[in-house]
């Protein structure tokens, strides 16, 4: 980090020199220490130096234009730079992660160096699936895992004070994102158990992550924790993270509604982009460089978008 340029006060504020007396130019420091604008520049080595005006028989200096701009812009920067480097400091460490790696998995294909995750008290643990060693572990302070969900290369946390997390799941090198949903912590911590469901990867090889919560689903991109959609619940109605079922590519999730007598108006059905209803144009998830995302497996073609340049950026829908 580059350092901010600092200045001492007590050498540039008038009056604040030890002695407290009536100071003026003639008790300034000698011609060789002053700035190159100083209007003493030029002098003689050893010239006598003519004491400067005083104001208003008060034995206080009269200072230049000049010098009084200097004296506010030196009084300025000191006072910006606190706040500066308190930001640059606070910005280390915004989400108090701590990542500690323990070994390195031995050579191999790239399915058998995934570790396997578990939540371990306030912590998140990734050992080797042959040997069981810790890989790596992830903690946050003030906060502990709920639930975690895996994919190729990602482990996804949910963490108690409403968080979600992606860390580099191999080697455990990075937390790659991380995401706040509004409310989530308050629920969560509202009552024992309501994590379950709450992060649902989608499509293949888990390139998109669902976090489900009462008031909306929203959809992220693994691979940059981008937000892609969001789902909010019907009027009146409340999603349940935790009834839910996946098949043939798609998530069914329960969102109860006080007087509905149809079970099927109970079930909402997503994938990765976003509700599946007749005739949508569903935005495209993939990053710049990926190849374009195919439908789901059972999924009707005229589901999805057949002109992958028409779909929009973005996907918010209104509660029905």
């Amino acid at each position: 980090m580059t350092a901010l340029p600092t200045t001492t006060a007590p050498d540039l504020l008038p009056g604040a020199r030890t002695g407290g007396g009536p100071q003026d130019d003639a008790d300034s420091p000698p011609a060789d220490s002053l700035p190159t604008d100083s209007p003493h520049d030029g002098l003689p080595s050893g010239s006598a130096r003519r004491p400067g005006p005083r104001s208003g028989g008060q034995g206080r200096p009269r200072y230049s234009p000049r010098r009084r701009a200097r004296l506010l812009r030196a009084a300025l920067s000191a006072a910006l730079a606190v706040p500066l480097v308190t930001a640059a400091h606070q910005s280390r460490h915004p989400f108090d992660d701590r990542l500690t790696v323990h070994t390195t998995a031995a050579p191999g294909p790239p399915a058998a160096q995934e570790p396997v995750l578990r939540t371990s008290g306030p912590r998140v643990e990734a050992r080797d699936p042959r040997s069981g060693t810790l890989r790596w572990v992830h903690e946050r302070t003030g906060s502990r895992p709920l639930a975690l969900a895996a994919g190729p290369g990602h482990a996804f946390a949910l963490w108690s004070d409403g968080l979600v997390t992606d860390t580099e799941r191999v080697t455990g090198s990075a937390v790659r994102w991380h995401r706040a949903l509004p409310g989530l912590a308050d629920w969560l911590a509202a009552g024992s158990g309501r994590a379950a469901g709450v992060l649902q990867p989608l499509a293949p090889g888990a390139r998109m992550l669902a976090v489900v919560t009462p008031q909306r689903i929203a959809a992220f991109r693994a691979g940059d924790g981008d937000l892609r959609w969001v789902l909010p619940a019907a009027r009146g109605c409340a999603f349940d993270p935790g009834r839910y079922v996946r098949t043939a590519g798609i998530l069914l999730v329960a969102q109860p509604c006080p007087g509905h007598t149809n079970w099927t108006a109970e079930l909402m059905a997503v994938d990765d982009l976003g509700r599946i209803v007749p005739g949508r144009t569903p935005l495209r998830n993939d990053l710049p460089h990926d190849p374009p995302n195919d439908p789901p497996s059972g999924v009707s073609k005229d589901l999805s978008d057949d002109v992958p340049g028409d779909r929009p950026e973005k996907a918010v829908a209104r509660p029905s």
